[in-house]
């Protein structure tokens, strides 16, 4: 059991080291030795748990949708604003998301597949749509699959200008506009009105998801 703890520990080093040089350099121009000067794991502790960079780019993609579930609400308009300002919230105190979503966004990533981020955001964006629209909390006329896709460009685009203004520092202030803007096009009248939308949200939603997952003591997944 120590010997498993201990290559998890390892692992999880690396992955923040690799997180870290990403986020600071970007994916072409990171090294797996200056992942490995970071992280202070020699080069066979690093190819034991990644047998590339590009390994090591998939698995901090994957940080943004590990460990944080968005409790469940009887509203799923407010199920799915509490997700995006969860990760707007963790854009801005995790380094491990921040450098998940460098590389999602990282244009100059020549050869690494960074779709998978923006179709998990897509699908679970879809999914609670489609559950809102079966409780009736949409209008008539909106289209999951279309307003899943509007919302994720519209999230991104909010982050990447956030990002070079002021290092997420206004994130979620700007998510809370950005949802004011959008949702009175998806949304019954009636129930924009209940939803709790302020720039504080995300991190009401944090310490609640830090509760439950200290009440259960094991982690939490959305995926």
């Amino acid at each position: 059991m120590a010997k498993q703890d201990r290559a998890i520990r390892t692992r999880g080093a690396i992955l923040t080291a690799a997180a870290k040089v990403f986020e600071e350099h970007g994916y072409q121009a990171a090294t797996i030795s200056e992942i490995l000067s970071t992280a202070g794991v020699t080069k066979g502790a690093l190819y034991f748990h990644f047998n590339s960079k590009e390994e090591l780019a998939f698995g901090v993609l994957d940080a943004q949708h590990i460990q944080f579930a968005i409790p469940s609400r009887p509203c799923k308009l407010q199920e799915l604003v509490d997700a995006a300002m969860l990760h707007a919230y963790r854009l801005q105190t995790d380094p491990m998301v921040r450098a998940s979503v460098r590389l999602a966004m990282d244009q100059t990533a020549t050869g690494l597949d960074r779709t998978g981020p923006f179709l998990r955001w897509s699908g679970i964006t879809r999914e609670l749509l489609a559950q809102a629209q079966a409780q009736g909390e949409l209008l008539p006329q909106v289209v999951p699959d279309n307003s899943s896709d509007v919302f994720v460009g519209s999230f991104a685009g909010i982050q990447s200008m956030s990002q070079v203004l002021s290092g997420y520092q206004d994130l979620t202030g700007r998510v809370s506009e950005l949802m004011r803007h959008l949702l009175p096009a998806l949304a019954q009248p009636s129930v924009i009105a209940s939803l709790r939308l302020s720039a504080s949200r995300g991190a009401e939603v944090f310490e609640e998801v830090q509760d439950l997952m200290e009440e259960h003591r094991t982690p939490v997944s959305i995926d």
